[in-house]
């Protein structure tokens, strides 16, 4: 046995964010850890990797007790841990990342002297045989600059390779990751089970636990509510445990049918991406409409020539019956149409600046008085943007960067529905989102669409698209493969139109959109 955590227990004032946990990771097993945020997750990490010391409980690391530990113990015990926020040099190759303040240095005290000089050749003759040990399509002497973020998370497994690590944690290892991505990460942990090594694999993605986890340990509100075996892992039970309630809970059906004609038209739209192809799609007002693709299909590239971020290099744009002519973010906003993009952190928010800033941001106008902005009214719009959307924070002027990644979500979301939406494209709404989060992120979406906003919906996870979908409209090599009505929404329909093929059902084309 690797791992065995035995009653393990840490209170905050006000808090107990462990209570009486108990789990274990044997040699060649990945075991997947799953819950909500604020479920315990965190700081049981914390707690194993000596950041955190524990109020209760024990620690048995390959046999050896424990009471607590503190960071340098854990490593010197081989607990690695490879985080969702990448701590990688891109100024330097990948074995000087992997080795860093461990490189070996020229031996020869008339070259390596004083200065204690690098020795490149022995650094790189070290890394070659753990990055292919991973599989790894870059070599040791490869620039990190140029590494796709995939390649960057194999560089920090290979360094905890480098630290003789036995046990390994990875965080969120997918959350940037595209599916040929994370297929090929899949692929590296299959390899390093098969060698021996004990994986915590912490995800969101229930997908990917089902696919790579022999068992699963379920945290809610800082105690375990279950533990699965390899045949009891799916997704159905993993969120039956994380939120005691039925996946199909999560989504919300439509209140009324939605109207047929005066929402977002999109005629011979031509993006920069595909600039050989054109789009024509028509979004109903109080619908959601779901936009399916592989990664690539220009579905991103549409909704930032939408919103104004890329030039649409020709085609018409027409919402509600009138034609615009969409320029920028600026001319996209007056005219109602808001933008959820996909990377919140560097696109959708500001993290250095507070839940109050953040929602004024697109509006400032309206909450200035001779120029200047007043922090009462900022305070006041966000303050009823913070109850009514149930974001966690203390209060308004706390700083966006502090929240989880659901409620940072919310914040975009406050920021538009401050305003007057007409049209809302979410761009992978849920991505890094825990599953009690997604549940309140449908149904803000489906609250708008039965206010008559036309909800344009980008996914990839194709149990999301279809379950929230009235329609969904799937994306091919630059334009509309194909259009499913709700009756014919299902995944083979979706990935036939996704890799240019026709479904089996009949279909609406994309001509009669």
């Amino acid at each position: 046995m690797l791992l065995e955590l035995d009653g393990i227990g840490k209170s905050y004032p006000g808090v107990r964010a462990l209570d009486d946990v108990s789990l274990n990771l044997t040699a060649g097993e990945v075991l997947g850890l799953v819950g909500e945020n604020g479920a315990g997750k965190s700081t049981l990490m914390k707690v194993l990797g000596g950041v955190v010391r524990p109020d209760a409980g024990r620690i048995r690391l390959h046999g050896r007790d424990f009471p607590a530990l503190t960071v340098a113990e854990a490593g010197a015990q081989g607990v690695a841990f490879v985080h969702q926020e990448l701590s990688v040099f891109d100024n330097l190759d990948v074995a000087a990342n992997v080795l860093m303040g461990r490189e070996p240095v020229i031996g020869n005290r008339l070259w390596g002297g004083p200065l204690r000089l690098v020795d490149r050749r022995a650094a790189r003759a070290q890394v070659a045989p753990l990055l292919a040990r991973l599989g790894a399509d870059f070599g040791p002497e490869a620039p990190v600059a140029t590494l796709s973020i995939a390649q960057r998370q194999m560089v920090e497994i290979a360094r905890a390779l480098s630290m003789r690590a036995r046990i390994i944690i990875l965080d969120e290892p997918t959350s940037s990751l595209t599916l040929s991505e994370t297929d090929r990460l899949l692929a590296a942990i299959a390899a390093l089970r098969a060698a021996g090594t004990g994986i915590i694999y912490i995800s969101h993605r229930l997908g990917e636990i089902t696919t790579c986890a022999d068992r699963v340990t379920c945290l809610r509100d800082g105690r375990v509510v279950g533990h699965l075996a390899r045949g009891e892992i799916n997704h159905a039970t993993m969120t039956r445990l994380m939120i005691g309630r039925d996946l199909k809970s999560l989504y919300t059906p439509p209140a009324t049918a939605p109207r047929e004609a005066g929402g977002l038209s999109i005629e011979g739209l031509v993006t920069e991406a595909f600039p050989d192809r054109s789009i024509d799609l028509a979004l109903r007002p109080g619908e959601i409409l779901g936009l399916a693709g592989l990664v690539g299909a220009g579905r991103t590239s549409l909704a930032r020539a939408l919103f104004g971020v890329e030039p649409a290099l020709a085609g018409r744009i027409s919402l509600g019956g009138e034609e615009l002519r969409i320029r920028n973010p600026r001319e996209a906003i007056a005219r109602g149409i808001y933008l959820v993009p996909e990377d919140r952190k560097r696109s959708g928010l500001v993290l250095d600046m507070s839940i109050a800033e953040n929602v004024s941001l697109p509006d400032l106008p309206g909450h200035a008085r001779a120029g200047l902005v007043r922090g009462a009214s900022e305070a006041k719009a966000a303050e009823a943007q913070r109850q009514s959307l149930r974001i966690r924070a203390p209060g308004v002027a706390v700083n966006a960067g502090t929240l989880s990644g659901g409620n940072q979500q919310k914040v975009v979301l406050g920021k538009w529905l401050a305003m007057r939406p007409r049209a809302l494209i979410f761009d992978e709404p849920t991505r890094g989102v825990d599953v009690g989060a997604k549940g309140e992120i449908y149904a803000l979406m489906r609250g708008l669409a039965d206010r008559g906003v036309a909800v344009l919906m980008i996914s990839s996870d194709m149990e999301e698209v279809i379950g929230v979908s009235d329609r969904v409209a799937v994306m091919h090599e630059g334009r509309i493969a194909g259009m499913l009505e709700r009756a014919e929404v299902d995944e083979p329909n979706i990935l036939r139109l996704a890799t240019g093929q026709q479904p089996e059902r009949h279909m609406a084309t994309a001509e009669a959109v």
